[in-house]
């Protein structure tokens, strides 16, 4: 592998300039025209690179996953409970990255939650990243389609139950990139509509909604009143 391909490498996993100096031994000064020759590699498609992609360890917990993708879940046991956490980081300009985390209930109301856009560098992102996992045992990296289909699939599965995402998701829906459904995991825990209650949830409200297209045997819940 060539030194272009190992800054390469590096820089695809979210690491700065700096950061990849110090991993291959070299000074800044031989790193940084590399960057800027690789940046300048990405086809102006209207949209930025994709610098990183993180979730959670646990992630597939109660889910189907297509096997045929290869996606890898590190710690298959220990995930939240349905509630998983997407961070997606691309480029902004040569040294800042424009990254939002979403927080998709994936057995039943898709995104509850997004935290950004925000445009950071690349050291604020490795202070956000152990943030935002701060609530998991664990993150790992994760391929970009993978990204798109807990995220956007867990949006198109919450709105076949009467569900639309948090507002907040909108501002950064475009870090996702195009969708055109169809995805390649069963939402629901095992294959079953599974709604827990979140905070600042009105649980009657979501019961109600469930029960305009399920009955009572298709769906399963926990609230604080059961």
């Amino acid at each position: 592998m060539t030194l272009k391909d190992q800054v390469r490498e590096l820089r695809r996993q979210g690491k700065s300039p700096k950061e990849i100096a110090r991993a291959l031994k070299v000074a800044p000064s031989v790193v940084a025209p590399l960057v800027r020759a690789i940046a300048a590699e990405t086809p102006d498609t209207g949209a930025a690179e994709v610098a990183g992609c993180w979730i959670n360890v646990g992630w597939s917990e109660g889910l189907g996953v297509d096997p045929a993708r290869g996606w890898v879940d590190k710690e298959p046991e220990s995930g939240g409970g349905g509630m998983v956490s997407v961070l997606v980081a691309r480029r902004h300009g040569y040294d800042k990255l424009r990254v939002c985390g979403y927080l998709a209930d994936v057995y039943c109301m898709g995104v509850k939650s997004a935290i950004g856009p925000d445009v950071i560098d690349d050291r604020m992102l490795s202070q956000f990243r152990e943030y935002f996992f701060s609530d998991y045992r664990g993150w790992q990296e994760a391929p970009f389609d993978l990204a798109q289909h807990l995220v956007l699939g867990s949006i198109d599965h919450a709105r076949a139950l009467g569900f639309e995402p948090d507002g907040a998701f909108e501002h950064g829906a475009d870090l996702l990139g195009e969708w055109e459904g169809g995805s390649a995991i069963t939402f629901g825990r095992d294959g079953k509509p599974y709604y827990v209650e979140f905070p600042g949830d009105d649980p009657a409200k979501v019961l109600r909604t469930l029960r305009r297209t399920l009955s009572d045997d298709e769906f399963g819940y926990v609230t604080a009143g059961r």
